[in-house]
């Protein structure tokens, strides 16, 4: 039951601090994009840099990377966005790999808890040399409650996994939208046709 207390614990704060962290993102992300998306396309670029720099978001960060870059033409902004994305797609992924390790090892330490009770209970059957039903079912009862347990902590965690993967999902979605429109807006800036020369005296 120690280590299933110390699971319970850890996913308790992974929760809480995963799902405050991606509220904040999320409502920073939202912000941004409404400013950002204008800017970008009404051609206002630099500006669209200065609104990224003020945030801390992921897709301030991606859409400032290639911004950077918008000088050196579409590819190299499409490059920089896309090595910056996995960058960033790294950070809003942490701590899900602890929280899908403890919805997996909770109910399997509860088994095993469970099978550890058993073997104890037949033990002491073994000893007493008669099968009393007290005893028997005294002990499967203690046996079961670390599978209940295990459960009880896998269920919640694994719910709050698929949900933080989901959000995540939500926020790629519209970091990608952004990128591209804003690859498509220096695609019409690159290929637009350059003002006619003055005529000569």
């Amino acid at each position: 039951m120690w280590p299933l207390l110390a699971l319970a614990i850890i996913g308790l704060l992974l929760i809480v601090w995963k799902l405050s962290s991606l509220m904040s993102t999320s409502s920073k992300t939202r912000s941004l994009l409404e400013d950002v998306d204008g800017l970008i396309s009404n051609h206002r670029l630099e500006e669209a840099k200065a609104r990224c720099r003020e945030s801390d978001t992921p897709v301030a960060n991606i859409l400032l990377a290639g911004l950077d870059k918008h000088d050196q033409g579409t590819e190299r902004v499409m490059t920089a966005i896309e090595n910056e994305g996995m960058i960033q797609m790294s950070r809003l992924e942490s701590g899900l790999v602890w929280l899908a390790t403890i919805a997996n090892v909770a109910p399997l330490l509860g088994f095993l808890g469970t099978v550890a009770g058993m073997i104890i209970a037949f033990g002491a059957i073994e000893l007493a040399g008669e099968v009393d039903a007290t005893l028997v079912a005294g002990g499967i009862k203690v046996a079961l409650i670390t599978t209940a347990t295990g459960l009880a902590i896998a269920i919640p965690v694994n719910i709050a996994h698929n949900y933080f993967v989901s959000k995540i999902d939500g926020l790629v979605i519209d970091m990608e939208e952004t990128s591209q429109n804003l690859i498509e807006t220096l695609h019409e800036i690159e290929h637009a046709p350059s003002p006619a020369a003055p005529p000569r005296a």
